[in-house]
């Protein structure tokens, strides 16, 4: 339970509460629950067996669609993670040709966050502004930890353009699992901090390119979470140093 205080001093309590289920994967938990249901009702040892494990699928599709709440900071400076993830990689390199007409030319420092099949799959647009630029590439399924999936697998970029003119690129990368990107946004659609705008299907990663003097404020190996966890600030470029214990 997290407390929040208020200007006049109120104490107002946040209740948790078990996450919704997106529609996306509401066919899925049903599909997968009918046919744990017809298992269990025949007349059959091995059934009965597959039918208990078709139940714990059921239960792992439904949390796989889970779509919780998030808490997004208003700062229009602050850049958050557009998913839920492990910080696999980070490193200085061009924008990728298809938002090159948009970001321009130059390094920029990407932040690679990996969603492994049991973290949740809805991702967020890291500021508020205008969706300027929409791009679904087709490719391969590679491992999405590998570097070059950010250039051989099927993916979709965007770029959203903040009040302040400084525009934002970040990537949905398919995977090994993942057969399929989807986006709940359009080009010239305006978005808010944090706002859902896609989700991959399953177990993938996330990549988010930060402009220059412009630096991430999350390690390799932290974890990040939609809409919530901090990964710069625009304009400071921390220099952190971390140690995995």
């Amino acid at each position: 339970m997290a407390h929040i205080e208020n200007p006049d001093s109120q104490l107002t309590a946040v209740k948790w509460r078990f996450p919704s289920v997106h529609p996306e994967g509401r066919k899925f938990t049903v599909i997968a629950g009918a046919i744990a249901l017809f298992l269990l009702v025949l007349d059959s040892e091995f059934a009965e067996l597959l039918g208990w494990l078709m139940v714990g699928v059921t239960v792992w599709v439904a949390a796989f669609f889970r779509d919780p709440i998030r808490t997004t900071p208003s700062d229009p400076k602050l850049i958050v993670s557009p998913a839920d993830g492990l910080v696999t990689m980070i490193a200085r390199v061009p924008a990728p040709p298809e938002l090159r007409s948009e970001l321009g030319e130059g390094e920029f420092t990407r932040v690679s966050i990996f969603m492994s099949v049991f973290d949740v799959h809805i991702n967020r647009t890291p500021i508020a502004g205008v969706i300027r630029r929409i791009a679904y590439i087709p490719g391969k399924f590679l491992n999405a930890d590998l570097d070059k999936a950010s250039e051989d697998n099927e993916r979709q970029h965007f770029v959203v353009e903040g009040d302040n003119g400084v525009k934002i690129g970040f990537t949905q990368i398919a995977g090994l699992v993942a057969r399929r990107i989807m986006s709940f946004v359009r080009e010239g659609q305006r978005v808010s901090n944090g706002e859902r705008i896609g989700l991959i299907r399953f177990g993938s990663r996330v990549d988010v390119f930060l402009p220059a003097g412009t630096g991430s404020r999350l390690l390799l190996g932290q974890r990040a979470i939609a809409g919530e966890t901090i990964i710069a600030e625009l304009g400071t470029d921390p220099l952190l140093n971390g140690t995995s214990q």
